[in-house]
């Protein structure tokens, strides 16, 4: 019993002492000055109302470089990222193929205009004997119509002048045919060496490289995707809109455009307006033409805000007193000296403002700017 009454009496006196260790290390925790803090004030304001939608910005000119002839690529001269200019050699394809082609289409050629030669001095030997005919048969036919010679020498006569005048006549066939090889040939080395050129792919824009699909040693075939390259400074933000906007949103309606990732707002107008509407989401694509803007990208997240005309009555803090973590935003509320953590909903931005749905009500005091590692029921001091 003494055992069991020493070994009780010395956990009480453990229990108590942790108690008050726990005790102390909470009123160490606490902070013993007031953070000097500034503030805002929460107020009701009339803003325009507006109509918000978020979209992606995307190039208004994107070229799929694709290959038109079959080969294994020999040399890649761009990487993603790159900027390039119009008519830089972008990618170069085994070519020896294409090469001799085009000298089998020379060489074609080169023959026919050898036998265009020889049809002209055919045809000049067909002329010379059809002129030696014609000088014979008319001395014939004088002598034929005195009774100098007979039928017989005057049908000859005859015949040679046919004879002479249709190998003549053959001749020129000939020259037609042989003009007609040329041009074939012609058109052959044309596209031989269309071909071969097919084997260097140059940009048809300056612009950016976004996409690279081949490497060298790689096996292409006629329409497969190489390349995807953005033209330069020509971006636009696609945003989808409810239908029950339609009438409201018309091409060059004014608009303005946030870029959350470059911290800007920019004022912009409707370019194209699709006219499908997505039966899934009952919504059309509208597109608005941005400014060449630096560092503006595809892809990046945008905001457009189409105004309706009307006003509303909105409650608003400044954007830099609210903290966001991924979908939920909060702000701290200065109650009594003390910072309280609230959760807020927000709704639209105007500027450096932002209209709150819920969480806050008009005359409250928030911490502006947001001040680093201010832990909620910490005690403030608001600045002056």
């Amino acid at each position: 019993m003494k055992r069991i009454f020493a070994t009780t009496l010395a956990l009480s006196v453990l229990a108590a002492c942790g108690g008050h260790k726990g005790e102390r290390t909470a009123t160490t925790d606490a902070p013993a000055t007031p953070v000097r803090v500034g503030v805002a004030t929460v107020e009701q304001a009339e803003w325009p109302s507006v109509y918000e939608t978020v979209g992606t910005v995307r190039a208004r000119t994107t070229a799929m470089i694709a290959a038109k002839v079959m080969g294994y690529v020999r040399e890649v001269k761009v990487s993603v990222g790159d900027r390039v200019q119009a008519g830089q050699l972008l990618i170069e394809i085994d070519s020896r193929d294409l090469e001799t082609q085009w000298r089998q289409a020379e060489a074609a050629r080169s023959e026919a205009r050898n036998a265009e030669q020889e049809v002209a001095r055919a045809i000049a030997s067909a002329k010379a004997n059809l002129d030696l005919a014609e000088v014979t048969f008319r001395r014939m036919e004088d002598l034929f119509q005195k009774k100098s010679i007979s039928n017989q020498e005057y049908d000859e006569a005859v015949a040679r002048v046919k004879v002479a005048r249709a190998a003549y006549e053959g001749a020129l066939s000939k020259q037609e045919q042989v003009r007609a090889k040329i041009q074939q040939a012609e058109e052959a080395v044309k596209a031989a060496a269309i071909l071969l050129g097919y084997a260097k792919i140059h940009a048809p824009f300056a612009g950016t490289v976004v996409e690279k699909r081949v490497e060298p040693g790689n096996l292409t075939a006629p329409g497969a995707p190489l390349l995807v390259v953005e033209q330069a400074a020509g971006y636009r933000l696609e945003a989808p809109v409810e239908e029950s906007k339609q009438p409201l949103i018309r091409p060059g309606s004014a608009v303005t455009v946030m870029l959350e990732a470059l911290q800007r707002s920019i004022p912009a107008r409707v370019s194209e307006i699709t006219p499908a509407m997505d039966p899934a989401s009952r919504s059309f694509l509208v597109k608005i033409d941005l400014p060449a803007i630096p560092q503006l990208q595809s892809g990046m997240f945008g905001r457009a805000l189409f105004p309706l005309g009307a006003k509303k009555q909105v409650i608003a803090v400044p954007a830099g007193a609210v903290t966001e973590h991924g979908q939920l935003s909060s702000v701290m509320v200065v109650e009594g000296g003390v910072a309280r953590n609230r959760m807020v909903t927000l709704g639209q931005r105007n500027g450096t403002m932002v209209e709150v749905l819920s969480g806050l009500t008009p005359g409250e005091k928030v911490v502006f700017p947001k001040a680093p590692n201010l832990p909620d029921g910490a005690r403030v001091e608001v600045q002056p």
